[in-house]
């Protein structure tokens, strides 16, 4: 297991630095570079002098590739992701303000996406066929095709045409008024978590069909075992790992979804950072968001992959 653990976090490395050259190069490829946008909100002629001064300042005058390998260097050697290049604050500093935001979005959209998902698609296998079976398929099937950016501005704009309510766009932070904090957040996690849980609930009504066909079941039921023994701790433990693979794939879902729902409601999140820092060709902070999020995406697949061992004990890791 220790020997699984460590091939699996030293292929993690490999993984980033593909990734932070994908995203260190072709941001650079956008169009509209980060000092003409400079120029122009300073109203500043775009001369030839200024703007090799203001390039030397910010360290863009050099070769893409010497800029790649120093900020790399800082990463690795002084675990530094660079400084804005609008606010000259610590890259690391503005991610570290904004995870408790999108930590708190991410986690409650996927606790509501699971807690339909599961359940829903449990019972639809069960009771295969019958009126709420199909009403759950039908819900999933529009859960699929709906897409959550749009749901999410027509939440943000009919109800406060019809009704003069919207929901807060002023943060409220948890410690002064917990209840206040997860109103706040109850409604973009809804619309997240049932985006996600459409395409789980499918997968888990279709593993537990599979499941249920099986002979052991067969003899679980003929040997006068309860439905509800029979449901939970046979079948559903072993229908539960196509599911789980599939949530591990859903979180680049996820992570794209707060950064979508966190400019709807206005949330100050990591996903509103890497929007403004796109907007404004922030190279630095672009690099170091993406750093992180893959960072987490990939420590989360190998937690998915160490959750087959709990969930069915005939996996053995090598």
């Amino acid at each position: 297991m220790r020997t699984y653990i460590i091939k699996r976090v030293l292929a993690l490395i490999p993984t980033l630095i593909f990734a932070t050259l994908i995203v260190f190069f072709l941001i650079r490829m956008i169009p509209g570079h980060v000092i003409d946008l400079m120029l122009s909100q300073q109203d500043i002629s775009a001369d030839k002098v200024t703007r090799q001064k203001i390039e030397h300042e910010l360290g863009l005058d050099a070769p893409v590739h010497i800029q790649y390998l120093r900020w790399v260097s800082g990463v690795v050697l002084r675990g530094d992701l660079g400084r804005s290049l609008w606010r000259q604050t610590e890259v690391w500093k503005d991610i570290k303000t904004r995870i408790p935001v999108t930590a708190e979005l991410a986690l409650m959209s996927l606790m509501i996406s699971l807690l339909v998902a599961i359940p829903v698609g449990v019972y639809a296998a069960v009771r295969q066929d019958t009126m709420l079976d199909y009403i759950g398929r039908t819900v999933s099937i529009l859960g699929i095709a709906v897409p959550y950016f749009w749901l999410g501005t027509l939440v943000m704009i009919y109800p406060a045409l019809w009704w003069g309510w919207s929901p807060s766009v002023e943060l409220i932070p948890f410690r002064e008024n917990p209840l206040g904090n997860i109103k706040m957040f109850l409604v973009p996690a809804v619309i997240l978590g049932l985006f996600m849980s459409a395409v789980t609930m499918r997968m888990t009504r279709a593993m537990m069909l599979e499941v249920l066909r099986h002979d052991y079941i067969r003899t679980a039921w003929a040997k006068g075992a309860p439905e509800k023994i029979v449901i939970i701790r046979h079948a559903l433990k072993n229908a539960l790992i196509p599911v789980v693979t599939l949530v591990g794939i859903q979180v680049p879902t996820l992570v794209g979804g707060t950064i979508v729902i966190e400019q709807i409601f206005s949330l100050p999140g990591i996903g509103l950072l890497m929007y403004d820092a796109v907007l404004q060709r922030d190279y630095s902070v672009i690099s170091g968001l993406m750093l992180f999020i893959g960072l987490i995406v990939l420590l989360i697949n190998l937690l998915v992959d160490l959750s087959y061992g709990w969930i069915d004990p005939k996996v053995r890791y090598k």
